[in-house]
């Protein structure tokens, strides 16, 4: 120890030290997370044309765009497990590399059997990578800034669906070329771009501040000073081990609301395109593809104002709240609805609610979780709050199915939406007092 450093040194370290972090990593994990989104959701483009050339009815494409979240579910827990323990540079870029290849061999789809297997190894090849990456930004950017650095990652989403939809749109208007359908291109283009930037990301990514050679020794010096002592205070007041996350009252109720979450998302994801089309009186194209950008433009606007005025404000709880009942809103309105620009505005506010949501919700479990129990509890969050995008399609078909009422489909996922806010505000009592705790003000031992 060769001295001291002042608070006020160590804070200008510690910001200097962030902005790096922020130019340096989240755009590469937004893309990665994008290209994620792109080959999850490009199903739901594909839907009329493989209905038409499988003959799938909607009972079979429900269960078959559905059964994704199963796989992800089985492997999510042993997936950021393996995270934690070997490093989230080489586990992050082995999973974008698997899902990549099994989403271009679902141009080799041929049947209900095939569609249903490879669905669900995509599943279990994706397994991991959202909450593995929750779990890798816990490394980088201390509580008071993870909403922000969340927010950017999950600009993903509407980047995925704004430049997605048109970029599908355009594959499936495609005459048929050496013998490959429009919709087979589409996955083969779509899940190679995904295999290139994994193998990107294995000499991109740095697994911790530690091994960052773009931070000065005082910048990795001060953020894992800050990164250490959050973590203390998470292990005094949260579940040190992961047996204890797993039963953790406050993990379960976090489960359902992402659970909740998850039902608006898929819900409206995977049925936007046919819905739009229908209105318009077209075929899901390029001219579909691009009206459906505009709700992912919203919600990018939204969600950048929002996450930093939560991270401002300490206020992620108030607004999840508020954002997730916006998108609950929205779902309705978009099922009840029935003109074009009505359903879109709908579509809109819907978007802008549920892609918003997910980065404030993310800053409840990781304020509260560290440790094993961060890894464990983060991806057991993951994995069961993702069923609820294998719920969504098979609810909302069969409520369609039992009422013979398109609309009853979308207020029963409103529904849902709406019990997910209902859970959040009994958090208010509950949150745990190691996610507002400051650092200890004074004089910071340095080398």
């Amino acid at each position: 120890m060769s001295g001291f450093v002042t608070s006020e040194t160590h804070a200008v370290h510690v910001e200097s030290a962030i902005a790096k972090c922020r130019w340096r990593i989240l755009p590469f994990l937004a893309l990665m997370f994008a290209l994620a989104m792109i080959d999850r959701s490009n199903v739901g483009f594909a839907k009329a044309a493989l209905q038409a050339d499988l003959g799938l009815s909607n009972t079979a494409f429900a269960l078959g765009a559905g059964i994704f979240f199963i796989g992800y579910a089985l492997f999510e827990v042993p997936s950021n497990l393996i995270l934690h323990r070997i490093g989230a540079r080489a586990w992050l870029s082995r999973i974008m590399i698997t899902w990549g290849l099994v989403s271009a061999a679902m141009m080799f789809t041929r049947d209900e059997a095939t569609f249903y297997a490879l669905r669900f190894l995509l599943g279990l090849a994706e397994a991991g990578f959202s909450p593995g990456v929750i779990l890798y930004l816990t490394y980088w950017f201390p509580a008071h800034r993870r909403g922000q650095a969340i927010g950017i990652y999950y600009f993903g989403l509407p980047c995925a669906l704004l430049v997605g939809s048109p970029l599908s749109g355009w594959l499936l208007d495609m005459h048929d070329m050496f013998g490959l359908a429009n919709w087979q291109w589409m996955f083969l283009v779509e899940g190679l771009a995904a295999v290139i930037v994994g193998f990107v990301a294995l000499f991109y990514l740095n697994s911790k501040p530690e091994a960052a050679n773009w931070l000065s020794r005082d910048e990795k010096d001060a953020l894992t000073r800050d990164l250490q002592a959050e973590e203390e205070r998470k292990l005094h007041h949260g579940p040190r081990g992961l047996l204890a996350a797993l039963g953790n009252p406050r993990v379960m109720t976090f489960i359902l609301i992402y659970f909740s979450i998850q039902v608006s998302v898929y819900g409206v994801i995977f049925y936007l395109p046919t819905r739009i089309a229908e209105l318009l009186g077209t075929t899901v194209g390029l001219k579909v593809g691009l009206f459906i950008s505009l709700p992912w433009l919203c919600a990018a606007a939204v969600m950048s104002i929002v996450t930093r005025y939560a991270d401002r404000h300490a206020a992620h709880l108030q607004l999840a709240m508020c954002m997730l009942a916006m998108a609950a809103l929205g779902v309705a309105a978009s099922g009840l609805l029935n003109s074009f620009v009505p359903v879109l505005l709908a579509f809109c506010v819907a978007a802008s609610g549920f892609v918003t949501v997910q980065p404030l919700f993310w800053t409840l479990p990781t304020g509260y979780l560290g440790g094993v129990a961060a890894a464990g509890g983060i991806a057991l969050i993951g994995a069961l709050g993702n069923i609820g995008g294998f719920i969504a399609p098979m609810l909302k078909a069969n409520v369609e199915a039992i009422f013979a009422d398109p609309r009853a489909g979308m207020l029963s996922l409103s529904i849902v939406g709406l019990l997910g806010v209902l859970l959040m505000w009994r958090l208010q009592d509950e949150r745990p007092r190691a996610q507002s705790l400051p650092l200890e003000p004074g004089l910071v031992a340095g080398e």
